[in-house]
């Protein structure tokens, strides 16, 4: 045995065996509690978010897969020898490292992958075979699926994410006995990181109902109203659907005309009023805009029968309404984030139709219009999930938030799943607050009606992009767009992908900004310029492919929200007295940011 290998075994030593073997017993115990109440949530029909259709349709998705590669035995076989030998080209550099050399590791972890950054990783000789045996057969795995023959592309693309996931929840990071981190923490403290791990792990079981709602953040460190959504302002405006915000002004002129943003509704606002250094809508009222947001009702099932066109005509028309009464203006400057923009696309090409120009211009902040080609949550959005979900929504009449939270951090599993896992439950550790975090754990529920027309209409039949999208009775044609339009688009987002967001914007008829910006669809669009965290590339006319735009674009540091400003204002430099909240008209209902937003889901 080597010197270092000695010196590291040093670190795993037990210093209080005894307490050591009480606080073992301390979490079977607690964690035969956990199992007694899961299967209590079971029988009261309570199930957790993975069920057994989940697990058929990843058995049915995988066996398509090894269907393909049994067609050629041979070529089956040639795989496994793969394998075999990477497995021995591993097995032979650690005997080789163990007779003292330092050869080349068979395989390295990828640069951002944070799971091995601990120096035993590699220092110590079992943890750096463990994990170098695990990213050989994740990877082998992944090229199993890629190549597979005989598998058409949407099988294909719900394999590869089905063996994401498995070799995710897999990785030896995630568990005590293959985690130098885990072990040594669990060995020098006696097992307590245990003991406070199952702890928070019951109380996680029991705010889930019978499924795990995990904790990302410190969710007793923030509050809305009170350090999240501060910018102030007053609710203006309010029906079953929507409560209107407009904020007061802190400038003493301000643009002549208005800025009403529609935000998603699967979501909260507040993560464009995150606080003073990170609000988009401070930002935009420090720059002399009259702000006006919408506040979506987080819907029971009492809403379940709103459809889509309700939230165009009782959300985004009915706000605009408002905003013309509150201000006196007959024209407003819309904003759409997300789906929040795919309706406000919608209602645009709605307004073309009744030849109503009450908008003059609009901006959309990573809002995919041309669902043909989309993101990851295409995995979950086929005929056989869809007709599942609306199931499950017909019972209560919505879809809890909790099971839309769930599906997005499984798109980024190891960053918002695992890492929280470790954290909170092995090593026993509260996570450190974080505000977008927070937001992040506190989604809404969508009513029944809307979020199946969302579905079908968007995602499996792409209905507005090809023109076949009825609202109030009139086909939409985005042609009919003919408004300055200014889209946003975020180099690593997930969820609405750049290359679907930028091919979107040919559908407009009228002149079309489009600039990219660096990071997710979370953080590139809640980047403020103090910050100067990310770049965003600007260029000309978004034509051709999004490669060959930004093959030509400028790249630029910091934010993109001076850029926006800058092409607002561009369009009509007029100012006005400064506009207190309702102006006069509309009676303030409460303060901003109101009630709806404080309903939790």
């Amino acid at each position: 045995m080597t010197k270092d290998v000695e010196k590291d075994t040093g670190s795993y030593r037990i210093s209080n065996p005894d307490q050591f073997f009480r606080n073992m017993i301390r979490v079977v115990e607690e964690g035969g509690n956990i199992m007694s109440n899961l299967a209590e949530a079971r029988q009261k029909g309570k199930a957790p978010l993975v069920g057994a259709e989940d697990v058929t349709r990843v058995a049915q998705t995988l066996g398509k897969v090894a269907e393909g590669w049994l067609k050629d035995p041979a070529r089956a076989v040639r795989a496994q020898s793969d394998l075999w030998q990477s497995y021995m080209s591993l097995w032979g550099g650690t005997m080789r490292r163990m007779a003292g050399e330092t050869p080349e590791p068979a395989v390295k972890p990828k640069d951002q992958d944070k799971r091995f950054d601990d120096p035993e990783w590699s220092r110590n000789q079992y943890f750096d075979f463990v994990k170098q045996a695990y990213l050989l057969t994740s990877q082998w795995a992944e090229k199993m699926v890629e190549e597979a023959e005989g598998v058409d592309e949407a099988t294909r693309r719900k394999a590869e994410f089905y063996v994401e996931q498995i070799a995710n929840a897999l990785a030896p990071s995630n568990f005590v006995l293959t985690n130098p981190e885990l072990l040594r923490e669990t060995f020098s403290s006696n097992g307590e990181n245990l003991v406070r791990g199952v702890k928070m792990l019951a109380e996680d079981v029991a705010a889930g109902d019978g499924s795990l709602q995990l904790r990302q953040t410190d969710m007793k460190a923030f509050e809305v109203g009170r350090n999240l959504a501060i910018t102030p302002g007053k609710v203006i405006f309010q029906n079953d659907i929507i409560q209107l915000i407009q904020y007061e002004p802190s400038t003493e002129k301000v643009a002549r005309v208005p800025l009403l943003i529609a935000p998603p509704w699967i979501n909260k606002f507040y993560v464009l009023d995150m606080g003073p250094e990170k609000s988009l809508i401070k930002y935009a009222v420090d720059q002399g805009h009259t702000v006006f947001i919408i506040s979506w009702v987080n819907p029971d099932g009492k809403l379940a029968v709103k459809t889509f066109e309700d939230y165009m005509k009782e959300g985004i028309l009915a706000a605009m309404d408002a905003v013309r009464e509150a201000t006196g203006e007959k024209k407003v400057n819309a904003v759409g984030y997300c789906v929040g923009g795919t309706l406000l696309s919608a209602t645009l090409a709605y307004l073309a139709a009744i030849k109503d120009d009450r908008v003059a211009s609009a901006t959309f902040f990573t809002t995919q219009i041309d669902f043909a080609t989309t993101g990851d949550l295409k995995v979950f959005l086929d005929e056989e999930q869809i007709r599942g979900v609306e199931a499950h929504m017909q019972e209560k009449g919505y879809l809890e938030g909790k099971r839309m939270a769930a599906t997005f951090n499984m798109l980024r599993s190891n960053d918002l799943i695992w890492p929280y896992v470790v954290n909170n439950y092995l090593k026993g550790k509260e996570p450190f607050p974080f505000d977008l975090l927070y937001w992040n754990s506190d989604p809404t529920r969508l009513p029944a009606a809307n979020h199946s027309f969302y579905l079908r209409e968007c995602y499996l039949k792409n209905t507005l992009a090809s023109g076949e999208m009825v609202l109030g009775g009139k086909k939409l044609d985005l042609s009919k767009v003919t408004i300055p339009v200014y889209s946003l688009a975020t180099k690593e987002d997930h969820i609405a992908p750049a290359g679907p967001v930028f091919n979107g914007l040919r559908l407009f008829g009228g002149p079309v900004r489009f600039v990219l910006a660096g990071s997710g669809h979370i953080a590139g669009v809640v980047n403020p310029p103090a910050k100067n965290k990310y770049q965003y590339w600007t260029g000309g006319k978004p034509t051709g492919t999004l490669q060959a735009w930004l093959a030509k674009a400028k790249e630029n540091p910091g934010s993109w929200w001076t850029d926006w400003n800058k092409w607002l204002v561009g369009l009509d430099n007029e100012q006005v007295a400064a506009r207190e909240p309702g102006g006069g008209k509309l009676k303030p209902i409460e303060d901003a940011p109101g009630s709806y937003v404080k309903e939790r889901g």
